[in-house]
């Protein structure tokens, strides 16, 4: 009985993930409601509280299923044989595509702001650190005298910086770039910062 009664838990649990998944990739993470998600999942309102603390909570598990999904398009096994400069570019290039192609997905997850009473789990904290340990790679072929604490930072800093011309112009904010010339600048950008890197070696 108890086998069960787990076996429908999971199974709203995951048909709750999935409504909510789609109710942000269509309207944006600003418009999702408790409300809309039960009746797109086909339960009471009070069901997302048997599965989940909060509505929180509930955008948490979508934006670690996006996660994932970004890490696949980042994880390209035919470029790893490449030089560190071209697997970065190519880095930069997935991440700006993918930000393309689930614009309010992606946008969820630097706009998700949990409650004080209820902060992001650890476990999610680790999920978006993948972003940081596929960047400090390449990083380490192009200046490898460099400590791994400093690498870190420099990956931050590289991710920042990528992500931050991605973030603007993908807004409409007056200093972003036309959506045509983003991909090269994008490309401009990662690879001026990795010739300083080798420069420094």
């Amino acid at each position: 009985m108890a086998g069960r009664r787990e076996e429908k838990r999971e199974d709203l649990k995951a048909r709750l993930i999935e409504a909510a998944r789609e109710r942000i990739a269509r309207d944006g993470l600003a418009n999702l409601r408790a409300r809309d998600i039960t009746q797109d999942a086909g339960c009471a309102l009070g069901g997302l509280y048997t599965v989940f603390s909060d509505l929180s909570e509930l955008v948490i598990h979508v934006n670690s299923g996006t996660l994932k999904a970004l890490e696949a398009k980042l994880t390209l096994d035919k470029t790893k044989d490449r030089p560190p400069t071209d697997r970065l570019r190519n880095l930069a290039q997935g991440y700006l595509s993918f930000a393309v192609e689930h614009r309010n997905l992606w946008k969820a997850l630097f706009d998700h702001a949990p409650p004080e009473t209820s902060p992001t789990p650890q476990w999610h904290l680790d999920e978006h650190l993948f972003l940081m340990d596929v960047i400090a790679e390449p990083l380490a072929e192009l200046q490898p005298g460099m400590s791994a604490e400093d690498r870190a930072i420099r990956a931050r800093t590289l991710f920042g910086a990528v992500h931050g011309v991605i973030s603007i112009s993908l807004e409409g904010r007056f200093v972003g770039l036309p959506l045509e010339r983003l991909a090269r600048e994008v490309d401009e950008l990662v690879q001026t910062i990795a010739a300083g890197a080798e420069r420094r070696r």
